[in-house]
Order: structure tokens, then C-alpha cells, then sequence
């Protein structure tokens, strides 16, 4: 359950491995925290690190039962914050959204992880790397962690722009394929991905703001950073659901349109086709007084006549556009 426990004094990692209350009796000392990393725990497993760090068991149930929104908790000294990272499925053109909850304290981080789509390994790696950053504690990994998620969110709208276009190609292209199923499928997709991002932007704004004192002012400048790049991806999110909106629109013109299309091919061929009905039918009457009905040229006269009607009608519906 627990894939990394590490004591840190100011920002450097301890070497070595230790266990739990080892680290816990050691980050109380003067500039050290520890920061230990949880995958999907159970609720007992989990019981020993919620006693061990005092946590709330509403927070604790939060965090082991996974399925929540992101939002921010204070509860106590210890600040509860639940992100939702998110990975896109090209292939399938699908997002797939996990969970981590992060309780910070100025003693500990604890990261709870459900699924795998951010590795919190590598952000962990990249943490160590600079210790003057690191320094400043629990907030300065939050910092990393939240960071990486956005990061993780302009990549996935990168992708997720790509396959827009494609469908913006396939509305306007000559071809027949009617595109509405895909442009719902993305839409439903982008509003998914909006559910993950828009709940964190208050958030961070109350971070870069300094509205939380458990993040250090020199940290504010740090998340104002995240923010704006969060606020990007909002704004990206909206514009491309709009986007979407407006080609489906434009997709159900083009549908109506070429059904116009259609109908008025079908009744030009119709109105030909009448043309040998109706004189064919009138000369299967079998009357004995009919014109022609015994001139030796009556039947090649009636083809013909019958022939250049169709021609001429045919000669106006495409001048006129519907053949």
C-alpha cells in the first residue's frame, strides 16, 4: 500500500528507507517533513496512517472511498485537497479520469493515488532535484504534484484540438459520412474533462492569493503560475466545446442540404420517368380509334417523341441544378 516514505530536512531527502513512525517521529523535528505516497488503500490499511498523522475520518473516507469531485478542505492544520488527474485515449478518443487525494500538513504530505494517470513517482524524482524549492515543505510538493496534473491537462487538449480538426474536415469535406456521432462523443468528452479541471481553478486562486496560511507567501507566485496555466486550459475546454456545438450545427445543415439534394435528384427522375409511363400507358388502352395506332411509323414515332420529351426535361433539370 504505501510505495514511498521519505523524511526530508530542508528540501533534501534522508537516505534509506524508514518505516512509518520512524518517519513520522522524525519530521517533527525543525525544517523536516515527511511525505509519504499511498496507492489505492483499503480502509483498514489505511487506519494506521490516520491514526498515526491524526487525519479526520471524514477526509480519511474521502480519500479510501475515491469518486470525489476536486475540492479543497480545511480540516484543522491538515488541508485536504483532491485532484483529478486525466489521460487521453487517442485511439478511442476517450478521457480516463483517476484520483488523488493529498492531505498537507507542515509536518507531512500524504498522497493517496487511484489509477495511474499521473505518476506521482516522477513528480516525486523531479521534486528532490531541487531542494531549494522543496525547502519550504508540504506546500512546495503540492506545488509539483498540482503541476504536473495541469501539465497533464495541456498535453491531453493538445491531442484532444487534433481530433477537433479532423472532425471540422469531415463536416465540410464532399464525403457522405455523417460525423454526429463523433462530435458528440468529443463533446461528452470535453464536458468530462471540464468536471475535472473547473472545480481546482478556485483553488489555486486562493493559493497564488495567499487565502490559505498553511501555503507560505514565498509559494504564491508558484501556484500563480499553475493558475494561469489552468485558466488556459479552461478557456481552450470552452472554446472547443463551443466549436463542437457550432459544427454540429453546421454538420445537420450539411445533412439537411444534401437531403435537399437528394429529394430533388429523385424527383427529376421521377418527372422523366412519367413522361414514357403516361404515354406507354395511354397506348395500352388497346382502343381500335387511337391515332397512329395502325401506321407503320406509329411506334417509332412514339419513342421518339417519347425519347425527346425525357431529353429535353432531362437537358433543364441539369441546367437547373438538380441532376
Amino acid at each position: 500500500m504505501i510505495v514511498d516514505c521519505a523524511v526530508y530536512d530542508e528540501g533534501t531527502r534522508r537516505p534509506g528507507e524508514l518505516p512509518l513512525a520512524e518517519a513520522c517521529e522524525a519530521s517533527e523535528q525543525p525544517g523536516a517533513f515527511v511525505w509519504v505516497g499511498v496507492v489505492e488503500p483499503g480502509a483498514e490499511e489505511f487506519d494506521a496512517i490516520a491514526r498515526e498523522f491524526s487525519l479526520h475520518p471524514l477526509a480519511v473516507e474521502d480519500a479510501v472511498m475515491a469518486h470525489q469531485r476536486p475540492k479543497l478542505e480545511q480540516y484543522g492544520e491538515t488541508l485536504l485537497v483532491v485532484l483529478k488527474p486525466i489521460r487521453y485515449i487517442d485511439s478511442d478518443e476517450l478521457i480516463e479520469t483517476d484520483e488523488v487525494a493529498l492531505f498537507v500538513n507542515p509536518s507531512f504530505l500524504v498522497t493517496v493515488r487511484h489509477g495511474p494517470a499521473v505518476a506521482l513517482a516522477e513528480v516525486r524524482r523531479a521534486a528532490e532535484a531541487d531542494p531549494g524549492l522543496l525547502r519550504h515543505g508540504p506546500p512546495a510538493a503540492l506545488h509539483a504534484i498540482v503541476d504536473r496534473v495541469v501539465d497533464d491537462y495541456e498535453l491531453a487538449l493538445t491531442e484532444i484540438v487534433t481530433d477537433v480538426q479532423e472532425v471540422e474536415g469531415q463536416v465540410f469535406s464532399d464525403s457522405r459520412e455523417n460525423p454526429a456521432q463523433r462530435i458528440y462523443r468529443l463533446e461528452r468528452e470535453l464536458l468530462e474533462f471540464q468536471r475535472a479541471a473547473a472545480p481546482l481553478v478556485p483553488a489555486l486562486d486562493a493559493f497564488s492569493r495567499g487565502r490559505h496560511p498553511s501555503i507560505p507567501q514565498p509559494m504564491h507566485d508558484y501556484f500563480r503560475d499553475v493558475y494561469d496555466h489552468l485558466l488556459r486550459v479552461q478557456g481552450r475546454i470552452e472554446s472547443l466545446r463551443e466549436l463542437l456545438g457550432n459544427a454540429l450545427q453546421a454538420n445537420l445543415t450539411q445533412v439537411t442540404v444534401r437531403q435537399n439534394e437528394d429529394m430533388r435528384k429523385i424527383s427529376a427522375w421521377v418527372a422523366i420517368a412519367a413522361v414514357p409511363t403516361m404515354i406507354a400507358g395511354i397506348y395500352g388502352m388497346n382502343f381500335d380509334t387511337m391515332p397512329e395506332l395502325h401506321w407503320d411509323f406509329g411506334y417509332p414515332l412514339a419513342v421518339g417523341v417519347m425519347a425527346a420529351i425525357c431529353a429535353t426535361l432531362y437537358w433543364r433539370f441539369k441546367r437547373s441544378g438538380w441532376l
